[in-house]
């Protein structure tokens, strides 16, 4: 198989591994905002990396950046949660007047 073959089958089969991945991935869930925001954003530095480089070192700086980027801001969001609800993340406190 030549070079240029061999690229077009790997861009074919591309969006089939990245969909493969994701049905695995995402339905796990994470327990945390700030490990479902890095594992969302590994996945979209990825496929970021990857389009505009179009090589192994862009696609693995796009998930490094896309992760991290993910964390902060999932990390953000379960601060908010945490002065929300404060300690149980989903659960509100009970007030009672009495």
């Amino acid at each position: 198989m030549a070079a240029s073959q061999s690229r077009c089958v790997r861009r074919e089969f591309t969006p089939v591994l990245v969909g493969l991945c994701a049905a695995i991935t995402l339905p796990a869930g994470c327990s945390t905002d700030a490990r479902t925001g890095a594992l969302l954003g590994a996945g979209i530095g990825a496929l970021a990396g990857q389009a505009i480089g179009g090589d192994t070192t862009s696609t693995l700086i796009g998930t490094a950046v896309g992760a991290g980027a993910g964390y902060v801001i999932g990390n953000e969001s379960d601060k908010a949660k945490h002065q929300r609800y404060g300690h149980g993340h989903g659960h509100r406190r009970a007030y009672h007047e009495y």
